[in-house]
């Protein structure tokens, strides 16, 4: 069921996610050659902290998880697509980091993701990451009162394909409110005038993933959580929270 929030309460969403474009901007300011993964984590949960937030991630435990979430921010790194567990694995030279971050205040959560090269960059990585941009911004575009979710889906999706890169099937955007995953399930791939329509109020997760190789297959890490790209190419995850209202789409997660 879908939830449609009022003017009030995605005022309140905003905040929340002001606290997670607050975080992704630190833990981007702090990610370095020689910066593990777990100090990525720390720098988040003090974000959070000063906030007097708390995390929609930390123990999170869907059906297919062996565990509950340990950290309060994924990271994904190189081949890593999403769900990325933080380690002490220190970053190198030319990583393609993907982070992703929820914030949950006064009842409400906000949820957003990026990717960025840690130290030098490839062009091929760059061009990764600014792609997955392009397909947000579209999707964004797309999630105006009167088109459907088809519409948000095919936007994203065109911008992949047409760059020549995977979209990993069965993972994509969803609702956010009250909990970090609600109705509806917004897909990366999709045909448009198709499904649910968009209504003022409804308030989606909007997140592209786009794998370099341009196959689609990935498989499950030993860990549980991790999903990777089953042939070794790098992946990249954005992805912002945005109201759909009268006036076009809010982005609440804005860095």
């Amino acid at each position: 069921m879908v939830e449609l929030k009022t003017d009030t309460s995605i005022d309140a969403m905003y905040e929340a996610g002001q606290i997670v474009a607050r975080a992704l901007t630190a833990v981007r300011q702090a990610a370095g050659v020689g910066v593990s993964l777990l100090e990525l984590n720390e720098v988040a949960h003090d974000v959070l902290r000063a906030a007097g937030a708390s995390s929609p991630f930390l123990g999170y435990r869907p059906s297919f998880a062996p565990t509950p979430f340990p950290a309060v921010l994924i990271t994904s790194v190189n081949d890593a697509i999403v769900h990325g567990i933080p380690t002490a694995y220190r970053l190198r030279d030319g990583d393609l980091l993907s982070i992703d971050f929820g914030a949950e205040l006064g009842g409400w959560v906000g949820d957003s993701a990026l990717s960025f090269v840690v130290g030098r960059p490839r062009p091929e990585d760059l061009r990764l990451i600014e792609t997955a941009e392009r397909a947000l911004a579209a999707g964004i575009g797309a999630a105006v009162v009167g088109n459907r979710i088809g519409d948000i889906a095919h936007a994203v999706g065109s911008v992949c394909r047409a760059a020549g890169y995977g979209i990993p099937h069965g993972f994509g955007g969803h609702g956010v409110g009250r909990r970090m995953h609600e109705d509806p399930e917004v897909p990366n791939e999709g045909r448009p005038g198709r499904g649910l329509p968009l209504r003022h109020g409804m308030v989606l997760a909007i997140e592209p993933m786009v794998i370099a190789s341009g196959r689609d297959g990935y498989h499950e890490a030993p860990d549980g959580w991790t999903l990777r790209t089953n042939d070794g190419s790098r992946a990249a995850h954005v992805e912002h929270t945005v109201a759909i209202t009268e006036d076009g789409p809010r982005i609440l997660t804005a860095r």
